[in-house]
């Protein structure tokens, strides 16, 4: 994970296409090998839930270019009932998972949750509008998920 950068996801751990899911692993950096730490608390580096809202938006943009085989690009356009139930600190191994819950007329909505060690950290419900996928970005995404061993099935 490179959090300055928003790099979330380092791996993907599964992706099933018959189930609409992937699960992805993300390990938080060493304090203060991020700058991100620097003010998120002094004397208590913890991350930002924005940055774990991102963790889990990104693992379901992943999905998402994985399903659809990178005919469409997801934004990230609302968050809803996101719960988080407890700190992450630097050095946390993150498992992050994401199924599709609907997809259609342009727009597709995730579940998403992060946990350590089996226990619940976040989870939110996302929702994406589904554009045209932007000709300039697709060899930068196909080398992001090669890079983390996303091969979507041909079709």
């Amino acid at each position: 994970m490179r959090l300055e950068y928003f790099d979330m996801i380092d791996t993907v751990v599964a992706f099933s296409p018959a189930e609409n899911r992937i699960e992805t692993r993300s390990t938080v950096p060493a304090a203060p090998a991020s700058p991100v730490f620097e003010g998120h608390f002094p004397g208590r580096p913890l991350v930002p839930g924005v940055l774990l809202t991102e963790t889990m938006a990104q693992a379901s943009g992943y999905l998402l270019l994985a399903l659809n085989r990178l005919e469409q690009m997801p934004f990230l356009m609302t968050i809803d009932k996101a719960r988080f139930r407890t700190f992450v600190e630097p050095d946390a191994v993150l498992d992050v998972a994401a199924e599709l819950v609907i997809e259609g007329s342009g727009y597709a909505a995730t579940r998403a949750r992060i946990a350590i060690a089996g226990k619940a950290v976040c989870d939110a419900e996302l929702r994406f509008r589904l554009m045209p996928f932007p000709a300039d970005m697709r060899a930068l995404m196909e080398r992001r998920m090669a890079a983390i061993g996303l091969v979507p099935e041909p079709a």
